[in-house]
């Protein structure tokens, strides 16, 4: 007994110091954390790094994300940030998020990152890093995507990045990289861009059916660019097809042909047909669909829907349910004029797949097939029939639509020029047509009116999904808001984020909408317009910039030159309105939502902001007109155009 209690003795402080060290661990490792994050934070100067350091968890800290008392997500994107990182970033050992894009840092990647074993997403775009990428981390084996666009990286793309066998995307655009590109052979790799930097020689065979303008701005060649010299002819038998060739091209032309008969023989077959169902437009264009849909996999949708004219449904004789129009509108198509129509997929949307359906008579409409409709039939019908009393010229015309238990289809008017997220955000490129002041002003002008009028209906009255993939465009490019009422009929299909940067910050549930909720959204439409930088990115799930927290992070001395597209600021005479359109999108993105004016006032603010701007227009011209007199030369500057001053 005497030894067993002399064993205890011994043995207790031994016993005491392992409990206290695993009870404490998590504790030590999250003081660690907070230690690398203030040292962060004192080296990488931002106005929005406003944290409250007596705090005992860094948790709560705006940025940061915690999981099991780790730091886990490191977000700051657009928040002001310069100077160099510093090390102690590598003690974050469980960190799988880093974004800080859309800041001003400079500087190499700290070495001690090679310790950052977790790390899955990489965000550092358009910052003044530089240096080469380091070579630890070519080891980080989760890397799934890295964004390292604009800034002033170096050196040469190894070999190595071949051990990232998880990487699914990696841009690398607008930098100084050297050298060539390595055989790169990463079966989950789907986004790669290397445009714009000193790259040469030929591009890899697995990189070959990526888009040219992945590549452009080097010195490269070989699919997708042109062929490298001397690679013309091939083995040296000239332009002679191999036996193989020859074989694939007779097995396509034999597939082609026994498609064109199977399609012919679907086509008799719905012209003698009886009775059709929705189910035909599923099944009859199924496979166009899919392929279409693998063709734009990483296309928004461009066309959505809104309402006007609706009416109490209708049913056919003997009981089949039919294509329902509205109003007095004549009817010009039926339902199996429908069905029969070639159909192009223009995109996947927020609540189902949106299609461009060519009838036989040359008649072009877009179909909105809904994914999942959250009303039974009755309530569907009457909510289409309070949302059909809203007509206006900045709202999409709604033709009819069809209702049964397995489809719900809408027919709506087709908008030539697609949305305001394609025309903003499509190809920046050299061939690109600039919007210029007019046009986005007008634009917001127009948007603010339709959403205006649907207030003025009563409280209840809200649209639910203002983003400007929903701000169609005619060809005169006046705006036409789609998808009004939709946000209370169906479930959403597509990612959250795709809609979280225009959502307000109350709104957790999409489909409780509020008048307030949509002012919030259209002041982010507003900075969108003004920035050119979208608020969120649908594609591969990247994340994207908060817009008023971004605008809000630059001093108001900076905004000309560091918040406004590059494309406005071609505009002369114009930066008075661009600020004051700025700050009422500002106002509309207040945190809380009793502050924010209601879309009366910001329609009528931005009407005054327009009429006074096109006053000073003839003003100006007036002027110029009167100090030119009787002389043999007129001088002129239009402030559209930007062209600098003529002679007439």
């Amino acid at each position: 007994m005497k030894e067993t209690v002399v064993w205890a003795r011994r043995v207790w402080p031994f016993i005491l110091v392992v409990c206290l060290s695993v009870f404490s661990g998590g504790a030590l490792d999250l003081a660690s954390d907070k230690a690398a994050l203030v040292a962060l934070r004192n080296a990488a100067r931002g106005r929005l790094l406003l944290w409250n350091l007596s705090e005992p968890t860094p948790c709560s800290w705006d940025g940061v994300t915690c999981q099991n008392n780790r730091v886990t997500s490191l977000r700051f994107p657009g928040r002001g940030l310069t100077g160099q990182l510093p090390l102690g970033i590598g003690n974050l050992t469980q960190l799988a998020i880093i974004s800080l894009r859309f800041n001003a840092l400079t500087g190499p990647i700290p070495p001690d990152w090679a310790s950052l074993a977790s790390l899955r997403y990489l965000y550092l775009q358009e910052n003044h890093f530089s240096g080469g990428i380091p070579e630890f981390m070519y080891a980080m084996q989760r890397l799934e995507r890295v964004n390292l666009a604009d800034n002033s990286f170096s050196g040469e793309i190894l070999p190595l990045i071949n051990n990232l066998t998880r990487l699914a995307s990696l841009l690398l655009e607008k930098n100084n990289f050297n050298g060539s590109i390595p055989d790169i052979d990463i079966p989950s790799l789907i986004q790669f861009n290397v445009s714009f930097n000193r790259l040469n020689g030929s591009v890899p065979k697995r990189l070959s059916g990526m888009s040219a303008t992945a590549f452009e701005g080097n010195s490269l060649c070989g699919q997708p660019l042109q062929a490298c010299p001397g690679t013309e002819s091939g083995n040296g038998n000239g332009n002679k097809l191999s036996g193989g060739a020859i074989a694939g091209i007779v097995i396509g032309s034999f597939l082609a042909f026994a498609l064109i008969v199977v399609v012919l023989i679907v086509l008799c077959q719905r012209r003698s047909g009886g009775k059709s169902s929705s189910k035909d437009f599923a099944v009859g264009k199924r496979a166009e669909v899919e392929t279409a849909r693998e063709k734009a996999a990483t296309v928004e949708s461009e066309s959505t829907s809104a309402s006007a004219d609706f009416s109490k449904g209708s049913t056919r004789a003997g009981g089949s349910k039919s294509l329902v129009f509205f109003g007095n509108v004549k009817k010009a198509f039926d339902l199996e004029d429908l069905l029969r129509a070639s159909a192009e997929v223009l995109g996947k949307g927020t609540f189902g797949t949106t299609y461009k359906a060519t009838l036989e008579m040359g008649m072009a409409v877009v179909v909105k097939r809904l994914k999942e409709v959250t009303l039974p039939e009755k309530e569907f019908r009457e909510k289409m029939e309070m949302i059909g009393n809203m007509v206006h010229v900045n709202l999409v015309t709604l033709h009819g639509y069809y209702y049964s238990r397995d489809e719900r289809l809408l027919v709506y008017d087709c908008i030539p020029m697609g949305s305001v997220s394609a025309l903003l955000h499509g190809n920046r490129g050299s061939g690109r047509t600039p919007l210029n002041w007019e046009t986005r002003s007008g634009i917001a002008l127009g948007a603010a009116r339709a959403i205006t009028f649907v207030h003025s209906h009563g409280p209840t009255f809200s649209h639910g999904n203002i983003k400007s993939s929903n701000i169609l465009l005619t060809s005169s490019y006046e705006a036409r808001v789609s998808d009004l009422g939709l946000a209370c009929i169906a479930l959403p299909t597509s990612i959250p984020n795709r809609i979280d940067g225009y959502r307000a910050p109350e709104v957790t549930d999409g489909r409780k909408v509020s008048q307030k909720g949509d002012v919030y959204s259209f002041g982010v439409l507003i900075l969108e317009l003004l920035t050119g930088k979208p608020p969120t990115h649908a594609l591969l799930n990247e994340e994207g910039v908060d817009l008023p927290r971004w605008v809000q992070s630059v001093v108001r001395e900076e905004w000309t030159a560091e918040v406004f597209d590059v494309e406005l600021l071609r505009y002369q005479n114009v930066e008075e309105e661009m600020v004051q359109l700025l700050q009422i999108g500002l106002e509309c993105t207040t945190q809380y939502p009793d502050q924010r004016p209601s879309m009366a006032e910001v329609t009528s603010r931005i009407e005054d902001l327009i009429s006074s701007n096109s006053q000073q227009e003839q003003d100006r011209s007036r002027d110029v007109l009167s100090d030119a007199g009787d002389g043999f030369s007129l001088q002129f500057h239009s402030a559209d155009s930007g062209a600098p001053p003529s002679s007439v």
